[in-house]
């Protein structure tokens, strides 16, 4: 019956309304009468048409009000306020006519007395319909998860609203740490202790816990996580206050945890002002840019306003996303930027200078790069060709076009690195490095002194760690592993990373691009390396899942050792050389690594060109160890 109601036309439905109302309005009359002279009411036929008054004043009062335009299984509070408004005035024209007209057998009172029994009469209706619509009838299904609300102000509220429409949790209540909330209950369901949440679990056979706390501390986010990792509950967020004030989603978009909240620790804030330097009102590059950190660089740049943003990618598909995204962003927000997508190679030199003679940017972003250690490792030409030649080609098209900055993104893969793809980016920074030396060092906010003067270019290297939910990196990778029931696979039980999500990335890029002095690598201070096999066990608890090992063989997620991939280190690090410098930003520090002059890099350049052209392994991986600290000649893979 439910589903047959809910298939009826607009129309059909707005009559069956209205149709209820002027029954409803008769019903009201009635008890009115009633009620007023302390006697069931026979109407006399000098009082049958007011029967009929009180549908044709509230009709078209309703339809003004928009009282026939609502929603039932989704109305709430604002119907009730517009339901209360349309009948004031209701109330307002039935009370004027009664003190007009004078009719002898129509008691004035009525005028107070009708539109009150109306209005509980028309307001429970709409309640009931919501009651009944929304297919609250009898027990929630078995597989209805149960749900508790960890926080008990506007946004747990809401939330409990939003999923009262929904028949995927069954709310049991909220916890909160506010002693002038605990004890009490919103919409007739408890608020209980925070420090009572392990009992409750148990207790009420809590399968699932939703954060509602888009204003708390990174902080007190990262303890309360802790607190839940050994409970047996699936662990999910409501977004954040920046997302909610942006309007990208709301309350009721319940999703799993952040990447922050997994990363354990709190994301870097950004300096507005470096970020907006350089950026407002020029022409700005990016290379990668339909990359998971080209693509983020690029919204981050469109949002300070640059006249021109320039999208290079050999990639149609992502080139194209990322640009139907942006010109979205730019209608939304009222943005001047002249969007332009560029499809190609950074290997093609000649097509590199001919884009940067014809747009002239002020500042170029590096991301395009070969970044999978196996691929690039079973793809050795490939990898050097594309991470080492194409900065060369990008970077000598951008000095030979006059942009003032040039910004490389780096890798922690390039400090002595075990494996081909961490060795290219390694001899892609000498490149930088050797170029930056023969360059007439800049300010740190070069202003030409005369109209058409271009000032020295400034190149400069951001060196950071795995980036959380980058294609390919491991938490997207876990998320899929979990949904399929696991195993999840790593590589070695002790193996670290540094981690960083992509909007800190993005902002490290921004920022110390405005700092450049010529020839400098920027690596983020992000703390502790965090173990990838405490990571997956954390997204296996917070999941609501155990794991299954030795001392747990009934668990539900095996997590499976695979041994190290070819070119793969335990540990990763950030710098080579020691006593890195600070800067204007306190999470950003200035490493002054060792360098070789152009003209002895060049000869290495020669030979390293002409292997990749030959697809002669050894030979490159000789140049490579040659001119990269720490890289050694390994057994090379060769893809099937």
């Amino acid at each position: 019956m439910r589903l047959k109601v809910l298939s009826w036309s607009r129309t059909v439905k707005q009559l069956v309304v209205i149709a209820l109302d002027v029954v409803l309005g008769f019903v009201a009359t009635w008890f009115a009468f009633t009620l007023r002279l302390d006697t069931p009411h026979i109407p006399t036929a000098a009082q049958w048409w007011f029967y009929g008054l009180a549908p044709i004043l509230a009709i078209p009062v309703f339809a003004r009000f928009g009282l026939y335009r609502a929603i039932f299984r989704y109305s709430g509070q604002a119907a009730l306020v517009a339901t209360a408004k349309a009948m004031a005035v209701y109330s307002a024209i039935l009370i004027t006519l009664l003190l007009l007209m004078q009719w002898n057998s129509v008691p004035r009172s009525l005028g107070i007395l009708q539109p009150l029994i109306f209005f509980v009469l028309v307001a429970s209706s709409r309640a009931v319909a919501r009651f009944l619509l929304n297919g609250w009838v009898g027990l929630p299904d078995a597989s209805t998860g149960r749900l508790l609300i960890f926080g008990a102000g506007t946004s747990g509220v809401q939330t409990a609203v939003a999923l009262s429409v929904s028949r995927q949790f069954r709310l049991l209540g909220f916890i909160d740490d506010d002693p002038a909330k605990i004890g009490r209950s919103i919409n007739g369901l408890p608020v209980w202790p925070a420090q009572t949440l392990s009992q409750r679990v148990v207790d009420e056979e809590i399968t699932d816990i939703l954060l509602a706390m888009p204003k708390a501390s990174r902080q007190r986010r990262n303890a309360i996580i802790e607190s839940l990792t050994g409970l047996p509950v699936h662990v999910r967020t409501v977004p954040s206050m920046s997302d909610l004030a942006s309007g990208e989603v709301t309350v009721q978009d319940v999703r799993e945890l952040d990447l922050e909240d997994l990363l354990g620790r709190s994301p870097v804030a950004p300096d507005v002002q470096l970020l907006a330097r350089d950026l407002a009102g020029r022409v700005v590059m990016v290379t990668g840019a339909g990359g998971s950190i080209g693509s983020e660089l690029a919204r981050h740049i469109l949002a300070q306003a640059p006249r021109k943003l320039v999208l290079l990618d050999h990639h149609e598909y992502s080139l194209y996303a990322i640009t139907q995204e942006l010109e979205a962003l730019r209608a939304l927000q009222g943005l001047a930027v002249d969007v332009v997508a560029l499809l190609g190679s950074v290997t093609d030199a000649e097509h590199m200078r001919t884009i940067c003679q014809h747009h002239r940017p002020s500042t170029v972003y590096h991301a395009a790069a070969y970044k999978h250690v196996p691929l690039v490792e079973a793809n050795v030409a490939q990898g050097v060709l594309n991470n080492v030649f194409g900065t060369l080609h990008m970077a000598q098209a951008a000095r030979a076009a006059g942009v003032r900055r040039f910004v490389l993104i780096s890798t922690d893969k390039a400090v002595r690195p075990t494996n081909v793809m961490g060795a290219t980016k390694r001899m892609a920074e000498l490149v930088l490095q050797a170029l930056a030396a023969q360059a007439q060092v800049v300010p740190a906010d070069p202003h030409p002194s005369e109209p058409g003067e271009l000032p020295s270019i400034c190149f400069s290297m951001v060196r950071f760690g795995n980036v959380l939910g980058s294609s390919g990196s491991v938490v997207p990778l876990f998320r899929q592993q979990l949904a399929h029931g696991g195993p999840i696979t790593l590589t070695h039980p002790n193996v670290t990373r540094y981690f960083m999500t992509i909007p800190e990335a993005v902002q490290l890029v921004l920022q110390a691009g405005t700092m450049c002095q010529g020839g400098d690598v920027f690596v983020l201070n992000m703390g502790e390396p965090v173990k990838i096999f405490d990571l997956a066990v954390r997204m296996v608890h917070l999941s609501g899942l155990s794991v299954r090992d030795s001392t747990r063989p009934d668990g539900d997620i095996e997590i499976s050792v695979t041994g190290l991939r070819p070119g793969e280190k335990l540990y990763e690090e950030l710098l080579i050389g020691d006593n890195p410098e600070p800067t204007a930003h306190p999470r950003i520090l200035r490493a002054r690594e060792a360098m070789l002059p152009w003209d002895a890099l060049q000869a290495h350049l020669d030979r390293l060109h002409a292997a990749a052209r030959s697809d002669d392994h050894a030979a490159m991986r000789a140049v490579l160890s040659a001119c990269v600290q720490g890289f050694g000649a390994h057994a090379a893979v060769t893809m099937r």
